[in-house]
């Protein structure tokens, strides 16, 4: 399998390029050449299959001869060592928790991944040069990287992530590790850390002294397992003759539903895609008026979706052969304010006794505007994050907020970050390490 640039201006490459480059040296995402269908008689008895094999069919297609079949599902079975429970609401609604990884954030599984991928190339090479990776955070992808990656042999973290705008628990978790892994604390807002990001991969000053790599899902090796829960989610609901299926994704970058939209590629019967906003809702705004329209990130209770340029639309596009009518028919948008985010919590803890994260909140809103609509459907609902990383707002709703010892250890942690307020100096603190 070979990737191809979006931008279409460069040379295309194996997994195991595309993987370490991050971004394409033409500014654009990695692309896979094709997708091909799983077999139906696959599809059709996902029961009979447990989480790995699942993710083996899933995957192997994209990591070709990269990796041998032993070592990719060694890899895998590390990496899927945790539970993806289906939580039921109703007859209509369930929520996939995906929060019960290492960091509690769905980012845990392509974090895990990737850093798996990438130690596995470096072990079986020759050249011993150090990669570098930079990861750009707007709440949990900071954490689940620091974590996959602590402690990898030959590999440096770079988190950078906006001052004041994520939550305590989020700080605590890419900010207290040390080791190889550094969190640099950016004045300003997630698009600008992702902008210096991108800058970086495209300044041949610093690629010429530096082996770079991204850990943001722009990175084909973070944002492709991300399928799995798509996979694992339709083979555990139980649907009858007729049910059609709608996945609600709090989006932000649009990574997760970009690849249920893989998924469905692939030969997973999804009907409906529902990207659940907060009020940073560029692709909303984008299908009701056919302007995109990007604008500064505003910061919400739901940060990790306070992103206002999603890297990952483009991938979308390029799905849906940048046919504006397609993408409309295949995606239902909406948007949400804090206000409505608090009220959505309150619902779900008084009438279901369920308490939500901020984004599962948002999630949980756009399945029920969705259904309004479209009464026949059932919908999943992922949920992001555990809610006690964001206790500062659920526990202003509910007593029960139980703590996992996962955080109460990392919030003991004293916090270590390097200040940065501008690319310049970004550059020369990466140049130092």
């Amino acid at each position: 399998m070979n990737y191809y640039s979006l931008n279409k201006k460069s040379k295309n490459v194996s997994f195991k390029e595309a993987l370490i480059r991050g971004l394409a040296p033409d500014k654009g995402l990695y692309f896979p050449e094709k997708i091909m269908k799983l077999p139906n008689s696959f599809i059709n008895n996902l029961k009979d299959f447990s989480n790995e094999e699942i993710a083996y069919e899933c995957i192997k297609q994209f990591v070709g001869e990269d990796i041998p079949e032993s070592d990719l599902r060694k890899i895998i079975s590390d990496v899927l060592s945790f539970d993806f429970p289906l939580v039921k609401l109703n007859s209509q609604i369930s929520f996939l928790e995906l929060f019960h990884g290492p960091t509690m954030a769905f980012k845990d599984v392509g974090a895990r991944f990737m850093s798996r991928c990438l130690a596995y190339f470096l072990s079986n090479q020759e050249e011993n040069k150090p990669v570098t990776v930079l990861v750009a955070t707007s709440g949990d992808t900071g954490g689940a990287v620091a974590s996959g990656f602590y402690k990898v042999k030959g590999i440096k973290v770079v988190i950078l992530y906006p001052k004041g705008k994520v939550s305590n628990v989020q700080e605590k978790q890419l900010t207290t590790l040390g080791e190889n892994i550094t969190a640099l604390e950016i004045d300003g807002t997630f698009d600008d850390c992702q902008a210096m990001v991108k800058t970086a991969f495209l300044d041949n000053d610093l690629l010429n002294k530096i082996r770079l790599t991204s850990a943001n899902s722009i990175n084909i090796a973070r944002w492709l397992p991300q399928m799995f829960y798509f996979f694992f989610s339709y083979r555990d609901l139980k649907l009858e003759q007729g049910d059609k299926i709608a996945f609600s994704v709090p989006s932000g970058n649009f990574g997760n539903i970009c690849a249920g939209m893989m998924a469905k590629e692939m030969g997973l019967p999804i009907d409906k895609f529902i990207a659940s906003n907060n009020i940073n809702d560029v692709v909303n705004r984008y299908l009701n008026t056919k302007i995109y329209d990007s604008k500064p990130s505003i910061q919400t209770i739901s940060n990790a979706m306070d992103v206002g340029d999603p890297s990952n639309f483009i991938r979308i596009s390029n799905i849906y052969k940048n046919d504006f009518n397609l993408i409309k028919e295949s995606l239902y948008t909406c948007s949400f304010t804090d206000d409505e985010t608090e009220e959505g919590i309150k619902e779900l803890i008084s009438e279901f006794n369920y308490i939500p994260d901020p984004h599962g909140a948002v999630g949980y809103l756009g399945a029920k505007d969705f259904i309004k609509s479209h009464p026949n459907y059932k919908c999943i609902i992922l949920e992001t994050a555990h809610p006690a990383k964001f206790s500062e707002v659920i526990n202003l709703y509910t007593n029960n907020l139980e703590i996992p010892s996962q955080i109460i250890s990392v919030m003991d942690k004293k916090k270590e970050s390097i200040n940065i307020d501008s690319y310049l100096a970004f550059k020369n603190y990466l140049l130092d390490i």
